[in-house]
């Protein structure tokens, strides 16, 4: 055997443990992952659980009035667990968080909301009451419900209803301006009926860390949170969702809403 079977023998001795390594601290490292993830789920499973109980006094100060206006973004395929989104719905109801909008991509809530409405007794639909009515004497709690198709529909409309009438100041003599300014758009979105309220929070329940779709124009103040699959819905995940949004936003005003108390004011 000469100097350069052994260098090379060598060197491949080296590159087997190299690669024996690199795959035991591959196996240490999911390990230290995994018991890392089960004992964060252990941890906020006694915690909601502790929450529920009323044993954390501190969430028993919950500001629920800082969330006006609540929007909830499920996965379609969850979406079809009515019972769950009934049962989320009645915990809202009890922590005082009345304005709530509702969506999933598919549609699949909004074929359900009579199934909804029949079970919540307390609720009615956005439609039947008058949105700043809605928003400042929640006497009963009220319902929105979006899906994906009634964004695109409502770009569709607004852009339609802006293009229409430059077409008509150009006839009349003036320039067809193609430029689309934000202010015109949420202009024309309130025309057509599409500029509700702006959501103080956003929940997500489903596998995905996206809002899926909801109305962008809707969420330019608005905080994001993931709570997970709705089937571990849990109570007092839901109070600690909101009792962080509310304790950060103490003394925040919503600029939407700082434009509706000077309304009423006046």
């Amino acid at each position: 055997m000469d100097f350069r079977d052994l260098a090379h023998k060598f060197s491949r001795c080296i590159v087997t443990i190299g690669n024996l390594g690199l795959q035991l601290l591959w196996y240490f490292l999911r390990i230290i992952l995994s018991a890392w993830y089960f004992i964060s789920v252990v941890g906020n499973l006694f915690e909601s659980y502790f929450i529920s109980c009323g044993v954390l006094k501190k969430y028993k100060s919950l500001h629920s009035g800082k969330v006006r206006y609540l929007a909830i973004v499920i996965e379609s395929e969850e979406a079809y667990q009515i019972s769950r989104v009934v049962k989320l719905l009645q915990w809202l109801d009890i922590i005082g968080v009345k304005n709530v909008c509702l969506y999933d991509m598919n549609g699949v809530l909004k074929k359900s909301k009579e199934t909804i409405f029949k079970e919540l007794k307390n609720a009615k639909s956005i439609e039947e009451v008058n949105e700043v009515v809605a928003l400042h004497d929640p006497d009963h709690m009220t319902l929105e419900f979006l899906s994906y198709a009634d964004g695109k529909e409502a770009v569709a409309k607004a852009a339609n209803l802006i293009f229409v009438e430059h077409l008509k100041r150009h006839k009349l003599g003036g320039e067809l301006d193609l430029i689309l300014l934000e202010p015109q758009l949420n202009e024309a979105l309130q025309i057509v009926g599409s500029k509700g309220p702006e959501p103080d929070l956003l929940l997500v329940y489903g596998p995905v860390r996206s809002h899926l779709g909801f109305p962008a124009w809707r969420l330019r103040y608005t905080e994001i949170i993931h709570m997970g699959s709705l089937n571990f819905l849990r109570y007092g995940s839901l109070m600690k969702a909101i009792y962080n949004f509310t304790k950060v936003h103490q003394n925040y005003v919503h600029p939407q809403n700082e434009d509706s108390h000077s309304t009423v004011k006046n």
